[in-house]
C-alpha cells in the first residue's frame, strides 16, 4: 500500500453565530495517494468547497477548523502559522478556482503573475522563470505562448483563462492540486478539454488532485475514487466505477439515477425529492432521512458511521444491519 499523500482525520468546520455554532463539515475522514484523482461530489451547501479551503488554509473567517487534523506527507498542516502555511500553499498545494477571473489579477499580465509565483517558491532568475512560464503555458495548450505571456487576463477567453489558472497551480510542481469546480462556467467542449488536460498533467507530473464538483459526469470521466458528501458528512466513498454502476447509499443512488442516459429513452428524469437542509435545520440521525425512500426508525434517531461493504464505504443503517 502507498503511504497516503494527504490524510484528513475527523475534520470539523464550524461557523460561530450570535444564535449558536453552525457545523458545516461534521467529522469527515479520507486519504489521497500520490498521483490519484479523488472526486468530491454533492449538492451545493454539502461542504465540498469548505473542505478544500481548509486543506489549503484559505478558510474565510468566521469559519474555523474546530476539530480533527490534516496531514500532508505526514506533516500536520492545519495548525501551522500563516507565514509557514504560505510556504506550503503554491509550493506543495496548488489551487484551481471555479472562476478564473477571481484568481487572476486584472491589473497584471499573466506573465508577471506566473513569474512572481515561480520566483516566490524557487531560486530562478527572472529570465529562467519567464522561460519556465512560457513552457507551462505551452503545456496547458495556450497557442503562441511566448507572445501571449504578455497579455492581460481580459484578453483571454474563459477556457483559456482556466488553462492559465491551471498553469499557475502547476508552477512549482505541487504534490496536490485542489480543483474547485474547474469546469462549471465552461461550455461542454471546453469542459472536455480541461478534463483531458487535468488527467494528462496528473499522469505526467505525478500530482494528486482533489476534484470538487456537483457534476457526476465530470467525476466519472476524470476521477479514480469518489467521495459523496451530504450536509457536511461523507455518505459514500469508493472507486468511481463501483459507485457509478452500483451506488449503495440512497443519496448516491439518487445522484446516479439523475444522470441522463444516452442509450435509454425516458419520459422523465429521476429526481431526489426535497432539498438539502440548511446548517440551522440539520435533522437528528441520518441527515438524509427526510428525503430517503428507504428510511427506517433508527435513521431518525442515530447517525450512521462509514462502514466497509466490499470495495466501498457507506454511511447507511441498511448496511450496518447487514454487517452486524
Amino acid at each position: 500500500m502507498n503511504t497516503p499523500l494527504l490524510n484528513v482525520e475527523n475534520l470539523c468546520i464550524e461557523f460561530p453565530t450570535r444564535r449558536g455554532t453552525l457545523v458545516a463539515v461534521d467529522d469527515i475522514s479520507f486519504t489521497i495517494n500520490p498521483g490519484e484523482i479523488v472526486g468530491v461530489v454533492g449538492e451545493s451547501g454539502a461542504g465540498k468547497s469548505l473542505t478544500g479551503q481548509s486543506i489549503i488554509g484559505l478558510l474565510e473567517p468566521p469559519g474555523r477548523i474546530a476539530g480533527g487534523s490534516i496531514r500532508l506527507n505526514d506533516q500536520r498542516i492545519d495548525n501551522l502559522p500563516e507565514n509557514q502555511m504560505r510556504k506550503i500553499r503554491g509550493k506543495k498545494i496548488g489551487m484551481i478556482f471555479q472562476d478564473p477571473l477571481t484568481s487572476l489579477n486584472p491589473l497584471y499580465t499573466i506573465g508577471k503573475q506566473l513569474i512572481e509565483t515561480i520566483q516566490t517558491h524557487t531560486d530562478m532568475t527572472v529570465t529562467q522563470a519567464r522561460e519556465h512560464a512560457v513552457n507551462l503555458l505551452e503545456e496547458v495548450g495556450i497557442p503562441a505562448a511566448a507572445k501571449r505571456i504578455d497579455h492581460y487576463p481580459y484578453q483571454f477567453s474563459g477556457g483559456m483563462r482556466q488553462r492559465v489558472v491551471i498553469a499557475l497551480a502547476l508552477c512549482v510542481n505541487p504534490l496536490l492540486i485542489i480543483a474547485d469546480e474547474p469546469t462549471t462556467a465552461l461550455d461542454v467542449s471546453i469542459q472536455a478539454q480541461i478534463i483531458t488536460l487535468l488527467k494528462k498533467l496528473c499522469k505526467d507530473h505525478g500530482t494528486a488532485v482533489i476534484l470538487i464538483t456537483h457534476d457526476m459526469g465530470v467525476i466519472a470521466e476524470t476521477a479514480d475514487r469518489v467521495a459523496v458528501m451530504y450536509a457536511g458528512r461523507l455518505v459514500e466513498v469508493g472507486l468511481v466505477r463501483q459507485v457509478v454502476k452500483q451506488a449503495a447509499h440512497p443519496y448516491a443512488k439518487g445522484l446516479m439515477n439523475a444522470i441522463p442516459s444516452l442509450t435509454k429513452r425516458v419520459e422523465k428524469l429521476t429526481q431526489i425529492d426535497g432539498t438539502m437542509p440548511g446548517l440551522k435545520d440539520i435533522p437528528n440521525g441520518c441527515a438524509f432521512h427526510p428525503r430517503c425512500p428507504d428510511c427506517m426508525d433508527i435513521c431518525r434517531e442515530k447517525r450512521p458511521e462509514l462502514t466497509d461493504i466490499g470495495p466501498t464505504q457507506v454511511a447507511c443503517w441498511s448496511y450496518h444491519d447487514c454487517k452486524h
